[in-house]
């Protein structure tokens, strides 16, 4: 004996069926495709928004601000071994250390002592804390570092550009934990924040004279390997450092 289960829901089963009222059957078939219709015609829920990127923490900060000056005073060392110079505040330093015999240490931390104020009012007091003290630090390796290594020979073209990668990765650590090493990055937030001005293209017009300043008491050989130093820092900057693309803050 054979058991044979039968579709209601098929049209060819509703036609055999004498119970069945034809114009009910329409209307459930109808009412279907309507849900049916409703259901596609829905617009998609919007995506969820994403979560905060977590912000750094004290000890992170503290570690970064230990660190970093040090990637940075290693770079100043290879600049100041091979006789070049870089750009912003350190630039400035390197200017007058060649021309006037002063401590390079020393300069780096007096010459920026006046932007402070600039920095307090553009970028709030945490910045300028921050700013203080990786400067600090940058002036008191830059001290240290003479006693604890001794460079016997340097090849210039690998200082310029290893000492311009090791002053970016460090510059990329400080801007990361918002910070900087003062100076004329400071001056030129202060000038976009009160005047409108790009501070990037404040900060390449400074970059620039300082090189051209640098042909008054350096050799072109030394500036043509400053502006590669000055490349090759700036590359690590470009590479590396793009808004939006990373999680801490």
């Amino acid at each position: 004996m054979r058991i044979f289960t039968v579709d209601r829901e098929n049209p060819r089963f509703r036609q055999r069926c004498p119970g069945e009222n034809p114009e009910s059957a329409h209307k459930d078939q109808g009412a279907r495709q309507n849900t049916g219709m409703a259901e596609h015609s829905l617009p998609p829920s919007p995506p969820a928004s994403p979560s905060p990127p977590p912000r750094h923490s004290l000890f992170d900060d503290l570690q970064a601000l230990l660190v970093a000056p040090l990637f940075v005073a290693f770079g100043v060392a290879l600049f100041q071994q091979a006789g070049l110079l870089s750009g912003g505040i350190v630039g400035v330093a390197f200017l007058l250390h060649y021309l006037l015999d002063w401590p390079l240490p020393w300069l780096l931390f007096g010459i920026n002592l006046p932007f402070y104020a600039f920095a307090l009012r553009a970028m709030g007091p945490g910045f300028t804390l921050k700013t203080f003290a990786t400067v600090g630090l940058l002036s008191a390796y830059a001290a240290l570092l003479p006693l604890l290594i001794e460079f016997t020979r340097v090849d210039r073209l690998f200082a310029a550009i290893m000492g311009g990668f090791m002053i970016g990765v460090g510059l990329l650590i400080i801007v990361r934990h918002k910070a900087s090493l003062g100076g004329i990055g400071v001056l030129a937030l202060y000038w976009q924040s009160r005047r409108g001005w790009a501070a990037g293209k404040v900060q390449m017009l400074a970059d620039a004279l300082i090189l051209v300043a640098g042909l008054l008491m350096r050799d072109p050989a030394s500036v043509a390997l400053s502006i590669v130093g000055a490349l090759a820092l700036n590359l690590v900057l470009a590479v590396n450092h793009k808004s939006g693309r990373y999680m801490g803050t």
